[in-house]
């Protein structure tokens, strides 16, 4: 789940992209060293407003990792660069990948509608596609903007569980945003749809899918995909500010917040060799690469070929270069990823505290020191 029109800056003005594999004897830097920009700039965003924040940074065969401020306010325990953390929206990048991994082995199609593996689910699910799904192009409304949807959760059942069915439920109660496939508006219900029809189509969970295809296969010991409240340790307490400060941990929040569109735990690492991964090659045949690269247009919807764009569950943005990644939030965090087009660079930045909550200094900080990171850091 993402509050993307205030993420969306990062990847507007940032090239985000791929990947190549770091070598066995990478060096790492953990170390808060005085005299490193970067955590310099990292400590700025803390000193801003942000309870803690990670910044992971690959350059060729060089990796650097740095924390500032605290993994848990109460407690006082310094961010660890190693904590695990909700992922929020990089999980559409995921949840696409499956998918399009289905499509090359013939089990469903990006032209299939909606109503062809969810009968009656979806109003109008015979107009739009599985493609109009993933780019965002489905009209669909954004379950997120149902007060419903909040409600419980507001009212301090942090355990609270939504079906996946239930969330479509309440985006599809709300009136669709266009007809399928003339504008572009980015909504988490496209994605618990695409969950949905991997099930339908596998017989088997998301998460099952997601471990059995991505996680196990790359060797990513730190990326699960929860089912219940909790997260592996050592972790990041997410926070929010809910009115008037202090900022409210929310890290119990349940898992059923945002499933297929951002249900995923993980650690900077780990989404690190996930697109390093992806962006390789490793994961995707060249042809539903391709596909995972046509990009369209976040104001009309249609196919760009240049410049800025959203393809299927990743976007493409300029700044130094080209590249591609995702950002995304959820209450009690904020991730954000650019990738160089060559693949010699990787930045990912998470901080424990929302985007749409963060003071406005922290986020802008925290967009100079993620783009800092990828286009100067050697």
């Amino acid at each position: 789940m993402t509050r993307f029109t205030r993420s969306t800056s990062v990847v507007a003005c940032l090239a985000i992209a791929t990947l190549l594999a770091t070598t066995a004897s990478a060096r790492t830097s953990t170390a808060r060293a005085a005299a490193s920009p970067l955590q310099r700039d990292l400590d700025a965003v803390v000193a801003a407003g942000a309870p803690g924040a990670i910044l992971f940074v690959r350059d060729g065969n060089r990796v650097t990792r740095l924390a500032a401020g605290v993994g848990d306010i109460a407690r006082k325990t310094p961010m660890r660069p190693d904590n695990h953390f909700k992922i929020a929206s990089l999980t559409k990048t995921y949840t696409a990948t499956v998918v399009l991994q289905l499509v090359g082995e013939g089990k469903v199609g990006l032209d299939d509608t909606v109503q062809r593996w969810l009968p009656g689910v979806v109003p109008n699910g015979g107009g739009i596609t599985i493609r109009q799904l993933l780019n965002h192009t489905s009209g669909l409304a954004d379950f997120e903007d149902s007060p419903r949807y909040l409600k419980p959760y507001m009212g301090g059942n942090f355990a609270y569980y939504w079906s996946p069915r239930q969330l479509v439920k309440i985006g599809v109660s709300q009136k669709p945003l266009f007809n399928p496939g003339s504008s572009w508006s980015y909504s988490n219900t496209n994605y618990v749809v695409a969950q949905l029809i991997v099930e339908k189509a596998t017989g088997k969970s998301l998460g099952a899918e997601l471990a059995h295809r991505i996680f196990k296969p790359l060797g990513l010991t730190d990326t699960s995909y929860p089912t219940k409240q909790g997260l592996p340790t050592p972790f990041s307490h997410g926070y929010m500010l809910l009115g008037k400060a202090p900022l409210t941990d929310v890290t119990g929040l349940s898992p059923s917040l945002a499933p297929g569109s951002g249900g995923i735990v993980s650690t900077v690492r780990d989404i690190a060799d996930f697109y390093r991964a992806l962006l390789g090659g490793k994961l995707l045949e060249p042809a539903q690469m391709r596909q995972l690269k046509t990009t369209v247009s976040q104001r009309t919807g249609k196919v760009v070929t240049a410049g800025p764009g959203y393809g299927l569950g990743i976007a493409r943005g300029t700044s130094c270069s080209v590249g591609w990644g995702h950002s995304g939030e959820l209450p009690g965090y904020d991730s954000e990823t650019v990738f160089s087009e060559d693949g010699k660079r990787q930045a990912v930045l998470m901080i424990n505290q929302d985007a749409t909550t963060l003071p406005r200094r922290a986020f802008a900080l925290a967009v100079n020191v993620l783009k800092k990171a990828f286009c100067t850091h050697a």
